[in-house]
């Protein structure tokens, strides 16, 4: 599948392409950052071979990665213009101002006019709630977030790190009241990260919303770079984003992805975006990367196809724990189709069972 392989997202006729370039790392503000340059190169490169949608927030690199994407893309409307550009709003950059975060309409307006002053555009195509905020009726958000659509100032809108039971009931106030819904949801979700899977992924298939994955190689745990036998030897610019994470449930899934990546001679960063990418609701997964090297590596994930048996694999060595209800959402088809032994004898299958997608664990 090539880069330009575009898809919708969710249930919108957005159209873009099946892996996102992630502006994280856009800036050196943070110690594993990357300068204008090579940002500016990672773009060129992303865009040369069929990419159009990048992902940034107000927050990163303290409002830097918004204007390194203005400077470069948005204040020229032949680049700008083919672009699928998101960003986040939420954080508050002026820690004096009480308004200066959250999800309240005095703030998000502001956020938004900021957002657009440093990506020098007059529109953002999807718009992000960074979070949740408690404090702030989520009717305040919605109907605020559907003026900006309606301002011509913000084309789509979408949450991310949110709880399914919150985006589910904004999504149902949106279709009730008539507002912009929302069209995607973005997640952190890798193979040592798929609790997810419990009660997000299915609520966002069901509402109408295009996963994109962040972190789909968990902050570079998954990238090759660590394994059992350089235990404790390679240190990473990210400190305890990586070595918190860095133990025998992360060295069992290296060791099988190393595995499968030996068969198809390729990478173990390419098989595990290469299962993200494969997963259902998934429609394109944010692959972030410090230089062209890392960046083309990571592309590659989309010319692999993984066995049945190479899947069966990954999903068994990663097989998360789900607790009630998520579990009995996923086992309770199995029950009522009679696949499920209960004291050693089959459940008998009930005639109000309903047809069901969902492959048991």
């Amino acid at each position: 599948m090539p880069l330009n392989s575009y898809l919708t997202l969710g249930h919108s006729g957005l159209r873009v392409s099946p892996f996102c370039l992630g502006a994280m790392t856009f800036g050196e503000e943070i110690a594993y950052g990357s300068s204008v340059e090579t940002s500016n190169a990672l773009m060129d490169r992303f865009i040369e071979r069929g990419g159009n949608f990048i992902d940034t927030a107000n927050m990163y690199t303290m409002g830097h990665s918004e204007k390194i994407i203005g400077d470069h893309l948005g204040r020229h409307p032949s680049k700008r213009h083919r672009m699928v550009i998101a960003t986040k709003f939420y954080n508050n950059l002026f820690p004096s101002d009480p308004n200066g975060g959250g999800a309240g309409r005095k703030s998000l307006m502001a956020a938004c006019e900021e957002s657009l002053r440093r990506l020098q555009t007059d529109y953002i195509d999807l718009y992000w709630m960074h979070n949740y905020d408690r404090h702030t009726p989520i009717e305040e958000t919605m109907r605020a977030l559907d003026d900006l659509v309606r301002a011509g100032k913000v084309r789509y809108i979408g949450f991310s790190d949110m709880s399914a039971w919150k985006t589910a009931q904004a999504q149902m106030l949106a279709h009730f009241k008539g507002w912009s819904p929302l069209i995607g949801l973005q997640i952190e979700y890798s193979l040592m990260e798929r609790t997810v899977e419990g009660e997000l992924i299915p609520m966002a298939r069901e509402l109408g919303l295009g996963v994109t994955p962040w972190s789909p190689l968990k902050a570079g745990v998954l990238s090759g770079r660590y394994t059992r036998e350089n235990a404790g030897k390679v240190k990473s610019a990210r400190g305890m984003w990586v070595e918190s994470n860095l133990g025998e449930h992360a060295y069992a899934i290296v060791d099988v992805l190393q595995k499968v990546a030996t068969e198809l001679d390729t990478s173990v960063a390419r098989v595990a975006l290469a299962w993200v990418q494969n997963r259902p609701g998934v429609s394109s997964t944010i692959i972030g990367a410090r230089t062209l090297e890392q960046l083309d590596n990571n592309l590659g994930a989309l010319d692999l196809k993984l066995t049945p048996q190479q899947v069966a694999a990954l999903d068994e060595v990663s097989k998360p724990t789900l607790n009630f209800p998520a579990a009995l959402h996923q086992y309770g088809p199995m029950f009522m189709h009679g696949t499920l032994t209960v004291n050693g004898l089959n459940a008998p299958p009930s005639p109000l069972a309903p047809k069901t997608d969902i492959e048991p664990w």
